[in-house]
């Protein structure tokens, strides 16, 4: 008797074991990969009592968190925040530069997404000739679909075109994005599709936004329990078309006409609520989450990055739309939950870059904080370029903190590309605002381990890049004296957070440094897939169960 009961009592643990190892090996059903545009860590610090239990506290105390995590290349904007974490690499290897960069063969400015050779799907406007051609390598969400002989759904998400198509990576099922004006549609483009689904349409038709500008954006609790805040009424935020202070309430309706109609919500915490709203569409439209293979739902919330840059990091304004932001979070799990089912999904949380602080603010706390003005520094280089070389114009375009230099010109007056390079870095530090400048040929010859300079180098692509990358001063800023912008390689840009939870994810945090490249190896090892083609991020094991 006492034989058959170590016997059964061993074949229970074996059963019981084998069951749990078999739990843990099982991939989810769906991951979701959240980016919010423009978010700083300290938003999830700053705010943090103010937070429910079932939106970022859920993420926190369920979830993994890694306090130290930031991009390790220059140029943080929208586009290249959301190639590099779905690339697993930086700008010079993905080639997503900027949002615009100026192409020295085409000599002229392009958009990331623009591509003529597809037409515009749900418009009647030019907003959907768009693709991911830019980005030559491919993403996490491109293995996920090729690790499953390319079964299994990807469906990019977001307002901004951007920020829905390079997520999607090279083989989405579908991106969309929001044409806002006077059409209030979500639309794609032919890249993906020769028509909207019945769903998109369904959804198009019922027209919620409406409802969400039918009313005035009124703060969510009562206005002085913001304390986290400035004042409502400060001189460093700017305001809507038609109004005088930047306060609240901000009169929506009232508003419209002079803010582009349907554009207006972009630049309210109730953009969120639209995407949120349309990803909900999406999951059942879809059936998300409900085959054998593993999809892949990518959202991007844009319009926490609209009120940033309008009223700067410390406004109630950003405040509020965090807390509504929190809510947000708390429907979309409580939707999975339901919808796919607890357990079944796995869920990143990260952003595409931070901000800085109004200037103008830190300038009043005596905090060193200059407005770089790139007018006058182009100008100043015009100077530079006719006392050095005796004409005017030998730089073609400066923009995104880069000089490109008018090559045809160089070789006409038979100087030297790398002489003219280095002498225009060297004048460029004398300008106020720019700290440190390097060339594109210190670049290429010497390797930088640590500083800025490291990250300029994983913004640096030799392809595409200019011929002297610049370096603002710390705070500094292209912009009128009212909100904000990013951009740069300094930390309150670069710190972001990144949260994993759900289906494979151990609880916990950890204080080490990690980098945003670092998301999609991590997941690659998680869905046992190959990491991306120019991967350069290492595998976050700490959040792997």
């Amino acid at each position: 008797m006492k034989k058959y009961l170590l016997l059964l009592l061993s074949i229970t643990i074996l059963i019981y074991s084998c069951e749990k190892r078999d739990k843990k090996n099982q991939k989810p059903t769906l991951v979701v990969g959240i980016v919010v545009d423009q978010m700083r860590y300290d938003y999830l610090t700053k705010y943090a009592d103010r937070y429910g239990e079932h939106g970022f506290k859920k993420l926190l105390n369920e979830g993994f968190s890694l306090t130290n995590a930031h991009f390790n290349h220059l140029g943080t904007y929208t586009a290249v925040g959301h190639a590099s974490a779905y690339t697993g690499t930086t700008p010079s290897d993905h080639g997503i530069i900027g949002n615009n960069w100026y192409d020295k063969y085409l000599k002229k400015s392009i958009y990331c997404v623009d591509d003529s050779n597809y037409n515009s799907i749900g418009t009647i406007s030019n907003s959907g000739k768009k693709s991911p051609k830019r980005m030559v390598t491919t993403t996490i969400t491109d293995q996920v679909r090729l690790g499953q002989n390319m079964k299994g759904k990807t469906i990019g998400i977001a307002i901004k075109d951007r920020s829905s198509i390079l997520p999607g990576g090279h083989t989405a099922s579908a991106a969309y994005w929001y044409e806002g004006k006077d059409e209030n549609n979500w639309i794609t483009s032919s890249y993906y599709m020769d028509k909207l689904p019945n769903w998109v349409i369904d959804f198009n038709t019922v027209n919620k936004a409406d409802e969400y500008l039918s009313k005035p954006w009124n703060t969510l609790h009562a206005i002085d329990s913001y304390t986290q805040s400035l004042a409502d009424d400060n001189p460093y935020e700017g305001t809507f078309k038609g109004e005088t202070t930047p306060t609240f309430p901000h009169d929506l309706p009232a508003l419209r006409e002079k803010n582009g109609n349907y554009d207006l919500i972009k630049g309210t915490p109730f953009g969120n609520d639209l995407t949120l709203d349309f990803t909900k569409a999406a999951i059942k439209g879809e059936r998300l989450g409900k085959g054998n293979a593993t999809d892949f739902l990518a959202v991007s919330f844009s319009s926490t990055d609209y009120v940033g840059h309008q009223y700067g990091t410390d406004a109630i304004e950003i405040e509020d739309t965090y807390l509504r932001f929190d809510q947000n979070i708390a429907d979309l799990f409580k939707f999975l939950d339901t919808e796919v089912g607890v357990g079944k999904y796995t869920v990143f949380l990260t952003a595409d870059h931070g901000a800085a602080q109004v200037p103008a603010y830190l300038q009043s706390l005596e905090i060193p904080a200059p407005y770089f003005k790139s007018k006058e520094f182009k100008k100043y280089l015009s100077k530079v370029s006719k006392v050095n070389f005796g004409d005017e114009s030998l730089v073609e375009n400066v923009s995104n903190y880069q000089i490109f230099l008018n090559k045809e010109k160089i070789k006409k007056l038979q100087l030297n590309t790398e002489d003219v390079a280095a002498i225009f870095a060297e004048e460029a530090l004398l300008f106020d605002g720019i700290y440190k400048t390097v060339t594109s040929k210190t670049l290429q010859t010497t390797q930088f381990t640590s500083g800025v300079l490291e990250k300029v180098q994983h913004s640096y692509n030799q392809k595409i890049s200019g011929d002297v990358i610049l370096i603002p001063t710390p705070g500094a800023i292209s912009r009128g004296k009212t909100g904000t912008t990013h951009g740069s390689a300094y930390s309150y840009d670069t710190h972001v957070p990144i949260i994993f939870y759900g289906a494979g994810i151990k609880n916990g945090f950890s204080h080490k440094d990690y980098n945003v490249r670092d998301i999609a190896p991590t997941l690659a090892t998680l869905l046992g897939v190959e990491f991306p083609n120019g991967n350069s991020g290492k595998v976050i094991e700490e959040v792997l169960e």
